[in-house]
């Protein structure tokens, strides 16, 4: 998303233990909004701690269907599962954003978009993991909602940004304010 908005930037693995972060905030009651901005959080001072004078943004997503939080899957079987879990339901993408320099945090944003996935055919199932694999194991929610994934669902309520993880328009207008984009 921000190659496709023209902002340069360069990757940089934060060195953080995301299950262990998640698991301590699940255990303390910590709600998926809580949690994506944490994890956000947690990224973006990981990363500005070693690159002291760069400006960091940190983004984390999390899915919560029904009180219940999903995770990344690793196989088609699991995707399966996901999408069966979901299908007929509404879910709820929390998207995280957190911008830290010097490891301190600069500013912060959190959206929530709500989707509703129709009632899935078996052999609508079947062809569209056919179609959609692996790519879709990089999605908590096992979709990619601007393509083929699309299909799945009979409403969606919220920005496309913070559905593809990233609330990009608030990003863009905080780099702008930090002087990192020209106004």
């Amino acid at each position: 998303m921000l190659e496709a908005a023209g902002v340069p930037f360069t990757i940089a693995v934060p060195s953080i233990d995301e299950d262990v972060i998640k698991s301590l905030l699940t255990d303390g009651g910590s709600d998926g909004y809580r949690i994506a901005d944490e994890l956000a959080q947690a990224k973006a001072v990981s990363v500005s701690v070693r690159m002291r004078e760069a400006f960091v943004l940190g983004a984390d997503q999390v899915l919560v269907c029904e009180g219940r939080m999903l995770n990344k899957v690793l196989t088609e079987a699991e995707a399966r599962e996901t999408l069966s879990a979901l299908a007929g339901r509404e879910h709820q993408l929390i998207s995280a954003a957190v911008i830290a320099r010097g490891g301190a945090v600069l500013w912060r944003r959190t959206e929530i978009a709500t989707l509703r996935m129709r009632h899935l055919s078996t052999e609508f199932l079947d062809r569209y993991l056919a179609a959609e694999m692996p790519d879709v194991l990089g999605s908590v929610g096992c979709y990619r909602i601007e393509g083929r994934g699309v299909q799945l669902f009979t409403e969606v309520l919220g920005d496309q940004f913070c559905i593809r993880g990233l609330p990009l328009l608030p990003v863009l207008a905080a780099l702008r304010d930090l002087g990192v984009l020209s106004a």
